[in-house]
């Protein structure tokens, strides 16, 4: 999670957010909430299924915005090579405690640098609002440099406030294509959620944008 907009610290706009709903021990909190959703049940593993299900059997995965690693710690169960970045320590350390086999890094998105490129971006969790209307298309630009040709940008969050936190402004679909489409990424599909249901307009959508080149006979198409 990133939010540099008018040279505001990295991360702000999610701290904010975070303090907010879970206090000072956010990064702790927020891996308990879906630890305790697991133990009912319930699946909390719909984003790593999704990108499962449009990549090749063990193409390498960024995971952007990766928070506490829930969604990359699953992705590289289900065989994909994963790097987690987020901005903030305090979920990279979480992280890190709970999955050691899995390279967690503190980055800011929007400045992102690393020395490797990827078959999947997947920003989950409402990265693209979190991340700041000033600092998004940075960030988007980023990821995109981090596509191996033909790679995919996977991207799910709320499109409206009452599917974001109050503090959170609302990211309008048309704006983040114009994002990715600046990029050189173009729009492959759009969904619902992370079910797979073709979008309806909805409050919510997971988009799909590809890279240009490479070999694109994967299910994203």
């Amino acid at each position: 999670m990133v939010d540099t907009a008018g040279g505001e610290e990295p991360g702000r706009l999610w701290r904010e957010v975070a303090g907010a709903t879970a206090g000072s021990d956010y990064a702790r909190a927020y891996a308990s909430r879906f630890d305790s959703l697991a133990a009912t049940g319930r699946d909390v593993h719909g984003e790593a299924a999704f990108v499962t299900g449009v990549a090749a059997p063990g193409a390498h995965v960024l995971d952007a915005g990766c928070g506490t690693g829930r969604v990359g710690a699953r992705l590289q169960d289900l065989g994909h090579p994963v790097v987690g970045v987020d901005v903030d320590p305090a979920m990279i350390e979480v992280a890190g405690e709970r999955r050691p086999d899995v390279l967690w890094v503190v980055a800011d998105l929007a400045a992102l640098d690393l020395p490797e490129a990827f078959d999947v971006v997947v920003a989950a969790g409402n990265v693209v609002p979190l991340v700041g209307a000033g600092s998004a298309p940075a960030a988007v630009a980023a990821l995109a440099r981090h596509l191996r040709p033909g790679g995919l940008l996977v991207a799910g969050f709320g499109l409206t406030s009452s599917q974001l936190p109050p503090e959170v402004p609302p990211v309008a679909l048309s704006a983040y294509d114009e994002m990715c489409e600046r990029a050189g990424l173009r729009l492959v599909s759009r969904h619902a959620g992370w079910a797979g249901d073709p979008y309806d307009g909805g409050g919510y959508a997971v988009s799909v944008h590809r890279a240009p080149g490479g070999d694109t006979a994967d299910g994203g198409d």
